[in-house]
């Protein structure tokens, strides 16, 4: 008997978690196709105003690490990441690992001297 309860349980979690899945998967299409629409947090794209200033009306204040030294909304990426080889990083970590930070400044040199080649 509990053998059956089990396994309903199971199915019925099985179809929220797929259900999940599906809908996060529509709502991430949907902000890969419109990334320049507004999100706020709980409140309505309509409640900042487009010069990213303090919100009009009762809506929800954005997460503090949005906001730049001003109180301005941040419109611009948080998180630029260069690209390097294996072997330069590994070249990095050696020299980080055997304390030797001059080699960390030759490597950027030489990474920067063949991007020009």
């Amino acid at each position: 008997m509990w053998q059956v309860v089990y396994i309903i349980a199971f199915a019925v979690l099985a179809i929220v978690a797929i259900a999940n899945l599906v809908r996060n998967l529509i709502l991430l299409g949907g902000n890969a196709r419109n990334p320049r629409s507004p999100r706020t947090y709980g409140g309505s794209p309509s409640s900042y105003p487009s010069d990213g200033g303090a919100p009009s009306g009762g809506g929800s204040v954005p997460h503090p690490e949005l906001l730049d030294q001003d109180g301005q909304v941040i419109r611009e990426p948080l998180l630029v990441m260069k690209s390097i080889s294996v072997k330069d990083a590994r070249e990095q970590l050696d020299a980080l690992y055997n304390g030797n930070g001059s080699s960390l400044d030759e490597s950027e040199d030489t990474g920067s001297e063949s991007a020009e080649r």
